[in-house]
């Protein structure tokens, strides 16, 4: 079954770097599009960015939106999320979800991101 393992998340300083890892496995499909979402503490859940697996399309929320890269490296069936610039309120649990061609979801376990001083 299609499984996401999400890594790289942890404690970082206001304006520092992280790069988030979510490695796909268990699929063979034709298109999907893997997304990043995040979700603070009393808030809901929101998208972050997202790529396809066709030409590479991509898309980033306002809030993230140039401090933010979104990448897949096809070989090891894994998508990065480069962030730069943390501040506090991207503080949250980091998902990555994979949305198939026919509609279907599937969502990682889910990794911390702390921006804190």
């Amino acid at each position: 079954q299609v499984q996401l393992v999400e890594s790289g998340g942890g404690l970082v300083q206001p304006g520092g770097s992280l790069r988030l890892s979510c490695a796909a496995s268990g699929f063979t499909l034709d298109y999907y599009t893997i997304g990043w979402f995040r979700q603070a503490p009393g808030k809901e859940r929101e998208g972050v960015s997202c790529i396809n697996s066709g030409k590479g399309i991509t898309y980033y929320a306002d809030s993230v939106k140039g401090r933010a890269t979104i990448s897949r490296d096809n070989t090891k069936d894994t998508v990065y999320l480069q962030m730069n610039g943390l501040k506090p309120e991207d503080t949250a649990v980091y998902y990555c979800k994979l949305t198939t061609g026919q509609g279907a979801h599937y969502w990682g376990q889910g990794t911390q991101v702390t921006v804190s001083s």
